[in-house]
Order: C-alpha cells, then sequence, then structure tokens
C-alpha cells in the first residue's frame, strides 16, 4: 500500500495559524499543496488571499462564496430551532465549521487530492467539527492537522517562525488573541482573554458597539417570517445574506449582541470565549415570540426538549450524523405555521418584543380576556384543578 502523500487541500485563512502551516506542510510533505478559503463573511480578510497563498507555496488557491448557504442552510436552521449552547452561546463558529469542512471534501475530491488539512489546534471544538465532516462525507480521506504533529508549543512560536521566513501575519506577541470571523458573529478566545475575571478591552469588538455608546434613541423594527425563516425586515423581502447583513447593522449599532462566556469545550476543558452576534440575538427574540402565538403548546415543549441536544449535536460537530438529521427535519415540521411579523425596539444592547401577528395564530382574545366573555366558562377550571389534585391528595391521606 502507498501511503505517500500527493496533494493536500489545506484550508487557508491568510491567518497566522494557516499562514505558517502552508510553509510547514510544503516542506514535511513535500508535496503539492492547495489552498482553499470558504468566503463565509469575514469581508476584507479576504483581500490579497491569493498572491499571499501562492507567495508561501499554494500550487493554487479556491476561494469559495458560501455566503447564500451558510445562513440560509446553518444559520437559519439554527434559529428555527432556537439552538442555544448551554444557555448562552449562539453558535457562530460552530456553524460555520460544517458548510466549510463540507465544500473542502468537494475540493479534495475534484483535485484527487490524497489528504485535506486544516489549522485547528489540538485543545479546541474545531478540529472534531472539520473531522467529523470529513469522515463523514469522505470515510477515506487523510486528515493532516498540524498543530497535533509539529514541535511548536504555541503561538507565540508561530509568530517567530513566520517572522524568520518572512511570512506576513498580523498577530503580534502583545495582541495574540484568537479571532474567528464570519457574516453571524465574530468570535474572540485565546491571549489576554484567558483570564476569566479581566474585562474585555473595549477596542476589540468589530460588529457593535458597547451599549454605553449606543444610540440615546430606541429603534423599532419589523421582522417577518415564512415557515420559521426570517425573509424581511420593515416589509422589505430580503435574501438570506443581506437580511442578515442589515440586521447586524442595526444590532451593532445598539450594542446589541456581546456574550462573555465560559463554555464546556467537547474535548473536557473550560474555555472563555466573546462573542458578538448582533443580527442573530435580534433573531432569536423575533422567532422566539412568533412562535408563542403559532405554535401548539406540547409541539413546542417537545422541540424545546430537544433544544439542548439538538445545540450539543451543533457545537459537537455532528452536523452531518444520522440523529442531527432526524432532528433537523423535526424542526423543519414544526415549523409550518410559524409565519407572520414580529416588531422589537432595540435600545442599548437590548431586544424588547413589542408586538405579534400571524395569520396561524392559535391566540384568541375572545378566550384570554380578563373581560367578561361567553367562551370560556370558569367554573370548568374546579373539575380539572380535582382531577389533577387527586395523586396528590391521595398521597397527602396516606402520610
Amino acid at each position: 500500500m502507498n501511503d505517500k502523500i500527493n496533494k493536500i487541500v489545506l484550508a487557508y485563512s491568510g491567518g497566522l495559524d494557516t499562514s505558517m502551516m502552508l510553509r510547514w506542510l510544503k516542506e514535511k510533505y513535500q508535496c503539492e499543496i492547495v489552498c482553499y478559503c470558504a468566503d463565509v463573511g469575514q469581508g476584507a480578510e479576504m483581500e490579497g488571499l491569493d498572491e499571499k497563498a501562492k507567495a508561501t507555496g499554494a500550487s493554487k488557491l479556491y476561494i469559495e462564496d458560501l455566503r447564500e448557504e451558510f445562513v440560509r442552510d446553518y444559520v437559519w436552521t439554527s434559529v428555527k430551532a432556537n439552538a442555544v449552547y448551554e444557555g448562552v452561546y449562539l453558535m457562530g463558529t460552530s456553524l460555520a465549521r460544517p458548510v466549510i469542512a463540507k465544500r473542502q471534501i468537494e475540493i479534495a475530491q475534484k483535485e484527487n487530492a490524497d489528504a485535506v488539512a486544516h489549522g485547528a489546534t489540538g485543545k479546541g471544538n474545531d478540529q472534531v467539527r472539520f473531522e467529523l465532516t470529513y469522515y463523514a462525507l469522505q470515510p477515506d480521506i487523510k486528515v493532516i492537522a498540524p498543530w497535533r504533529e509539529w514541535e511548536f508549543g504555541g503561538r507565540t512560536d508561530l509568530i517567530a517562525y513566520c517572522e524568520a521566513h518572512g511570512i506576513p501575519v498580523t498577530a503580534t506577541v502583545e495582541k495574540p488573541y484568537s479571532m474567528d470571523r464570519n457574516l453571524m458573529h465574530v468570535s474572540y478566545e485565546g491571549g489576554i482573554l484567558e483570564d476569566p475575571w479581566a474585562e474585555p478591552p473595549g477596542n476589540i469588538f468589530q460588529m457593535t458597539v458597547s451599549p454605553e455608546r449606543a444610540k440615546d434613541e430606541a429603534e423599532h423594527v419589523e421582522i417577518g417570517f415564512e415557515k420559521g425563516e426570517p425573509v424581511s425586515i420593515n416589509g422589505e423581502a430580503l435574501d438570506p445574506v443581506s437580511l442578515l447583513t442589515k440586521l447586524n447593522e442595526l444590532g451593532g449599532a445598539h450594542g446589541v449582541g456581546r456574550v462573555d462566556v465560559v463554555e464546556n469545550r467537547f474535548v473536557g476543558m473550560k474555555s472563555r470565549g466573546v462573542y458578538e452576534t448582533p443580527g442573530v440575538t435580534i433573531l432569536h427574540a423575533a422567532h422566539r415570540a412568533l412562535e408563542s402565538i403559532t405554535m401548539d403548546r406540547e409541539v413546542m415543549h417537545l422541540r424545546d426538549s430537544l433544544g439542548v441536544k439538538f445545540a450539543e449535536n451543533v457545537y459537537y460537530g455532528f452536523w452531518f450524523a444520522p440523529a442531527f438529521d432526524l432532528m433537523r427535519k423535526m424542526i423543519d415540521e414544526t415549523q409550518q405555521n410559524v409565519t407572520g411579523d414580529v416588531r422589537l425596539k432595540l435600545y442599548k444592547g437590548n431586544v424588547i418584543v413589542v408586538g405579534r401577528r400571524s395569520p396561524h395564530s392559535l391566540y384568541d382574545e375572545r378566550v384570554a380576556t380578563f373581560e367578561a366573555d361567553t367562551v370560556y366558562n370558569q367554573r370548568d377550571a374546579e373539575g380539572f384543578i380535582k382531577l389533577n389534585a387527586l395523586r396528590l391528595r391521595l398521597r397527602g391521606s396516606s402520610l
């Protein structure tokens, strides 16, 4: 059996880790390196990557625009599921990994590559997310994870290596925290953020202003949904990318969506992460409000009982697992009547629901009113209560 690797497809961002990694892979494996960069909304970070990749040793660079697929198939699915990891984290990084890894495997197949490589560390969640996707989509693929192989101990060593080899990077020893950006969020980890008692420096944030510096006037926004997916803002129909971009701008201006959390990584350790997720923070509040008038109580409770498991599967990297596929189908079924509009007020970091309406609303003012009505017989409640109290009374009488 020939184990010689002739071609590797590297998930490449042009940042510190993958810039140094490209050079390292080229030296160690003495083979062709094809770089692949997924555009999931990094913006200006994409500029100049082709020249940089080739100058560092790549034979070519694929830049794939995955923004539409990322938002439509991954972010919207998470919104429909109200998926939140450990009650706080909206999983902007977690959701981007499977769409990135999926396209990487497609490119590896197109290029007849022997292996794929990624820049995730041996301590993090991303290595698991990438590799579970690789193996689910191409079981026999070879996977190279340099952080688990090379002799370098940390990012300070990588910075020194890049300086010695003339590889341009923006990270410095004085500012070594790791940042990940996409259309959904920006995350910050490591370096100066590793002390969970230390407040994040105000100058690290890119998508949001601080609540203290946010607009002094509240702003109302109306979001339209169809079958659980957002489709319009203030009556204007928008495609997924444009809609999320607009909500990020609106939320960012009002200081919405900042989170500072110590989370439990899949590999077992606790890690401190700081996140900005303005647009999806707004969507979660709006979507939940619309569900409150359109979804049957027991269906909602059943869906919510899956919420922790759903979020764990996203966070752990099991997007292409059989159980997760079943959960996605169940979530889609629960959303058939989640159509309508939600009006919210944004103010100083807060998202306040002030109105909701739907052609499928289950809310009936005639039944809910505190005024006199002819629909609901309040005397019926006595029998309902006594039947539910029967086992409690039986237990009490036997004590």
